[in-house]
């Protein structure tokens, strides 16, 4: 087993020796990092491990390990503790904690949290600036919706009726 994984990990060091030799401008696009720290050096296009955390620029693919940070995202973010996208996310993030920018797809999770959000929010809390679609969870919060929230506590702050239990909606 020892031998196995070290081989995995000497593999992976070879394949990714040509970004060392990147200079500090220069881009990159790796297939399958696994990512110990923050870099921005490179933009992924495949699948992206975080052992403990992950942090770049740009994801298109699979994010999957325990935190994952990006600035733009397209596609699946699986993080066990948070998954945060500081921009433009669309696809699914499934984590503890999920955090984006403009969400466009899925969140699901205990928090879920942007400043705009296009599709749907599940979980324990959900809070949206402005969010269009539907909000499930037991507190589900947003200054506006165009759509639906369903809930034991339900807020959209800017509606006639800004609080409901159950069911909320409004469409501007």
């Amino acid at each position: 087993m020892k031998k196995a994984l070290s081989l995995l990990f000497a593999a992976y060091a070879l394949c990714s020796a040509p970004l060392l030799a990147q200079s500090e401008n220069q881009k990159t696009y790796d297939p399958a990092p696994i990512a110990f720290n923050t870099s921005t050096e490179a933009d992924v296009v495949g699948v992206r491990f975080n052992f403990p955390f992950g942090r770049c620029e740009q994801v298109t693919g699979f994010d999957l390990g325990f935190l994952g940070n990006a600035n733009n995202f397209f596609g699946l973010q699986l993080n066990i503790l948070r998954n945060k996208t500081i921009d433009r996310m669309e696809g699914i993030q499934i984590g503890l904690v999920n955090l984006a920018g403009n969400l466009f797809g899925l969140q699901a999770g205990l928090w879920n949290e942007n400043l705009t959000a296009g599709g749907i929010s599940v979980g324990l809390v959900n809070v949206a600036d402005h969010h269009s679609g539907m909000q499930i969870g037991l507190i589900n919060r947003c200054e506006s919706i165009d759509g639906y929230q369903i809930g034991v506590v339900n807020v959209i702050r800017s509606s006639a009726v800004p609080f409901c239990p159950v069911i909320n909606f409004t469409f501007d």
